[in-house]
């Protein structure tokens, strides 16, 4: 067999198809493994959301441990600082609209960062939702989220004109709170439930995405086609090779 390719010329042809047939086989089960990744992770997000909300406490307590919080339910208390309000430009289909992020003091000189919700820009100035203003002690429930990485395609938050384009925690604590003000945030934020509707209606909460984009089984499938057509196409060269090679021809 080994004469025959090389009387054809096919040693390294096939050592290469070979390399080649194993890497994208690699690639689709690869991609089936993140499949199955992705589904535990989703099925774990999808379970973390609708479970009883967690005390504050609790969550604290595991972050300060090194513990998984991410998408844990939640119920904090605190009196918001309403006048502190930072945006979070949040496009939508309908047009312009803001995340509003509200420092909530949970303790004195201590606060957790609470996106409430989402706002269409008419509505972006805190004057024209009044209502959705509680004033006094006030019980959010909502998902703990970590703040997100920052990476080279996101731009740089404009911190002077209050323009937000990840959730920096420092940054919006340091952004918010005189130099000489001693307050801590803890290092996670909180997206609110949509309900209960805060008076007025705004913000509009609830904007926790956990449809994660699961395409691993279309890509694998991609890998193995191209595998199969990887093995035509050579069976149909090594033939013609083979022919060719035969005495006589």
């Amino acid at each position: 067999m080994l004469n025959q390719l090389r009387q054809a010329k096919l040693v390294w042809p096939t050592l290469a198809a070979l390399a080649a047939l194993g890497v994208l086989i690699g690639l689709g089960t690869w991609q089936l493994e993140r499949k199955r990744w992705k589904e535990t992770l989703l099925a774990k997000i999808a379970s973390r959301v609708a479970a009883d909300p967690q005390p504050l406490a609790r969550i604290t307590e595991l972050a300060h441990s090194g513990g998984d919080i991410e998408y844990l339910h939640v119920s904090a208390a605190g009196r918001f600082h309403h006048d502190k309000e930072r945006y979070l430009y949040a496009p939508a289909p309908s047009g312009l609209a803001w995340q509003v992020y509200a420092p909530l003091e949970i303790a004195p000189g201590r606060i957790v960062w609470i996106n409430r919700g989402l706002v269409p820009d008419a509505s972006k100035a805190p004057a024209t939702r009044a209502a959705g203003q509680m004033a006094g002690e006030t019980e959010i429930r909502g998902v703990v989220r970590l703040p997100p990485e920052k990476t080279l395609f996101t731009p740089q938050n404009d911190v002077a004109g209050n323009l937000w384009y990840w959730a920096d925690v420092p940054a919006l604590t340091a952004s918010a709170f005189p130099p000489g003000m001693a307050v801590t945030a803890l290092p996670f934020t909180i997206e609110a439930d949509a309900q209960p509707v805060p008076p007025g209606g705004l913000p509009k909460g609830g904007v926790t995405r956990i449809a994660l984009s699961n395409r691993h089984l279309e890509y694998a499938i991609t890998w193995y086609g191209i595998a199969l057509t990887l093995i035509g196409v050579y069976l149909a060269f090594a033939v013609t090779r083979l022919r060719a090679s035969r005495p006589g021809r």
